[in-house]
């Protein structure tokens, strides 16, 4: 959140002084896609003294701007987040922004029509995951594919640390009956769901079979990740969401795009089970699951 904080403070001063994106780069002697990253709050950018500096000369940045931005600049080479030592081996470099977000916010919202999502999946069902071909890790690679495995593992303290985010979840229900790695892994699977939904900042909403047409039919799985707000209120990073593939990920943030997706999430509470429903259904099929 840091990076993408200087990266709008960064954007806010090139165009305040008047110079496009290609400007910008032509008098800094900078490739215009590096000037993208930095505003983007690319997690690979390095700051360098010497090169901010510049930026801010050219930006004709106010002393109080200028002194802030080198601070903010200068504690990125400084700070080390704990899921850096998984770079280049289990973390594709385009779901480093999001992990980073993660970290920061102070809600998550996720649908899931597919899978159950990261935070909450068992280390069986995890594997199961990543062994499936197509996705970022190559499953022949054990060594990769066993350390993305405890990258998502660690990443589910993240629910149970001072002061957690809240967590929010709508399942569809074809997530909950789908075998995954077969009953034993399911069963276990779902009983994980159960535990998270006593913690009193998750939720987890189950949309069935039964609910029929809905707004997140038409959107696919996504997150919506919302942020601290100052001490006047305002948002001191805007809402982020979070639509994901197989080989890369789009971050969402303007007014437009958030109102869309925050209004596809208000139609699928509406159709979805409350939480004690969602949680008799979720029991009802664990049962089904050690029955089969």
């Amino acid at each position: 959140m840091l990076r993408r904080q200087i990266g709008r403070k960064l954007e806010a001063l090139r165009r305040a002084a008047g110079l496009t994106m290609e400007q910008a780069a032509d008098e800094l002697d900078r490739a215009r896609a590096t000037l993208h990253r930095i505003e983007n709050g690319a997690e690979n950018v390095r700051f360098r003294a010497a090169d901010v500096k510049e930026m801010l000369n050219l930006y004709g940045a106010s002393t109080e701007d200028a002194e802030l931005l080198l601070a903010m600049t200068a504690a990125t080479r400084e700070n080390k987040n704990w899921w850096h030592d998984y770079i280049g081996s289990g973390l594709p470099r385009w779901f480093q922004l999001y992990i980073g977000l993660e970290e920061a916010a102070t809600s998550i919202r996720h649908y899931r029509p597919e899978l159950v999502p990261g935070l909450l999946q068992t280390r069986a069902y995890a594997t199961q995951v990543f062994e499936m071909p197509g996705g970022a890790i190559d499953p022949r690679a054990d060594e990769e594919r066993e350390r993305a495995i405890q990258l998502r593992i660690d990443r589910q303290a993240l629910l149970t640390r001072f002061a957690p985010p809240q967590l929010s979840v709508i399942l569809n229900e074809a997530v909950l009956r789908r075998p995954v790695g077969g009953g034993a892994v399911m069963i276990e699977q779902l009983h994980q769901i159960m535990k998270a939904m006593e913690l009193p900042n998750v939720t987890v909403h189950v949309l069935p079979f039964s609910a029929g047409l809905h707004a997140g039919a038409m959107s696919g799985a996504f997150s919506i990740i919302d942020f601290p707000t100052d001490n006047s209120g305002k948002d001191v990073e805007p809402p982020v969401t979070y639509l994901e593939s197989a080989t890369g990920a789009i971050y969402l943030d303007k007014p437009h795009e958030t109102a869309t997706y925050n209004t596809i999430w208000a139609d699928m509470t509406g159709h979805a089970l409350d939480e004690a429903r969602s949680k008799s259904l979720i029991r009802q099929i664990a049962e089904e699951f050690s029955r089969a």
